[in-house]
């Protein structure tokens, strides 16, 4: 967004009500994201998290609910429930092909809204109960009072709050600037800076601290680098070249013939690899919290947050899920037939099959690239950690979560600035040609 644009964002009305309206939407969330839940020692699961959580999948959860959930919050189940439910269906449709249709079908996309609400309310009550369970048997001194009243409270209280999340998400969708998921989540991440910020300063002045302000020089440089780098290969596509050719289309009209281009996203699979490959490999240190069992523990232990073996693993599983992903959320049959039908093709490239074998041949070699870079993001802020033996407050998910996000959001701003001079012009209905006011 340009400098000129700035001071013009809260004057267009529509504009500015969808500003506001967001704004107010993200405050509300804020201010439940640090209510606490009835009945639960909100210091005890702090220092639970602090210590014992870091790695486990309760540590990646506590990241998208903005440390709601190692708060204890009402709001401690986030916008991932809703999240998941959509996953599943997105996932669901190669494989079942009623999803398939009805993803492509106005009737049917709502309908798949609708069952993605019924299942986030499922994913809620389970995962509500799982909490009040955890708190009340894991962690000790966590709950005053444990037992049925507890435990239904708790999965009250945080169903509640999960589906009262879920509705503000669609509604700063619907009403306001963004998509309200990934906002939510956006302001969740953010909202750690500032306390990251203060432990960093506490850490420089701690007398005998490992960190120093060259270390701190060195991780500021790579945080500057990771995000110039995030933003370059999320904007970055490669054009494939459409030729739409002359049509007659009956009483005298006649389809100009047009050049324009498919861009494939070099990531088009965002952050979701990451993800799922941190979901995976921790799944073995946090199935050893909950187990007695030696050789899962052992097991768990070659797969520290710091060690060559996690390393390495999530490096392998980043690039196999960026792959996956893309497949499922990219159909080159699909997009060579929809070219077909309206006439369009690859110059050099017969249309049909041959088409859609190009169109993937071309998104199988820029996706190698956009899953590299994906694991250098993931993985680098480890290293940097490890070689300068310092905690390094934000990971490479973090980062592709907050620039993507920020992205996407300032691109429809502009879109509705742009929108507005658009009409603005056209009200005004006089164009000037070769001297003259038509």
């Amino acid at each position: 967004m340009t400098g000129p644009q700035l001071p013009n964002l809260f004057k267009v009305p529509e504009l500015k009500e969808k500003l506001l309206f967001t704004f107010l939407c993200l405050l509300i969330y804020r201010i439940g994201a640090h209510i606490a839940t009835p009945g639960v020692n909100v210091q005890a699961m702090a220092d639970y998290m602090r210590n014992a959580g870091q790695g486990t999948l309760f540590s990646l959860y506590d990241l998208f609910a903005g440390g709601g959930f190692g708060r204890a919050t009402v709001f401690a189940l986030g916008i991932m429930p809703y999240i998941s439910a959509s996953i599943v269906f997105q996932l669901a449709g190669p494989v079942f092909p009623i999803i398939e249709k009805m993803q492509r079908d106005e009737e049917g996309r709502k309908k798949l809204t609708q069952w993605t609400r019924y299942l986030t309310v499922v994913l809620c009550l389970f995962q509500a109960y799982g909490y009040a369970l955890f708190t009340e048997t894991q962690i000790p001194g966590a709950v005053a009072t444990p037992g049925l009243a507890f435990r239904l409270t708790t999965v009250l209280t945080l169903t509640t709050g999960g589906i009262f999340i879920m509705w503000l998400g669609e509604q700063i969708t619907e009403r306001g600037i963004g998509n309200g998921a990934s906002l939510l989540i956006f302001f969740s991440i953010v909202e750690r800076i500032w306390p990251e910020t203060l432990r960093t300063i506490e850490a420089l002045q701690t007398t005998g601290s490992d960190l120093t302000i060259s270390k701190l020089l060195v991780v500021l440089a790579v945080m500057v680098l990771v995000v110039a780098g995030t933003v370059a290969v999320t904007v970055a596509a490669r054009r494939i070249p459409i030729q739409i050719p002359r049509k007659v289309m009956g009483r005298g009209r006649i389809r100009e013939g047009q050049k324009t281009f498919i861009p494939l996203r070099i990531n088009s699979s965002g952050v979701m690899p990451i993800i799922f490959a941190q979901s995976i490999i921790i799944v073995p240190g946090t199935l050893a919290q909950f187990s007695n069992v030696q050789w899962l523990k052992d097991f768990s232990s070659y797969f520290n947050y710091t060690s060559p073996a996690y390393l390495f693993t999530m490096a392998v599983l980043i690039v196999f899920f960026a792959y996956f992903y893309t497949s499922i959320i990219f159909n080159p049959v699909d997009l060579a037939e929809n070219l077909k039908k309206q006439g369009g093709f690859i110059p050099g490239v017969k249309p049909g099959a041959a088409t859609a074998d190009y169109i993937d041949a071309v998104l199988s070699r820029i996706t190698l690239p956009g899953a590299l870079f994906l694991t250098v993001v993931a993985i680098l802020p480890i290293v940097v950690s490890n070689m300068l033996n310092m905690p390094f407050g934000f990971g490479g998910t973090a980062l592709l979560i907050v620039v993507g996000v920020a992205l996407d959001t300032v691109q429809q701003v502009q879109q509705h600035l742009l929108l507005r001079n658009y009409d603005g012009f056209m009200k005004e209905g006089r164009v000037k040609f070769r001297g003259r006011q038509q």
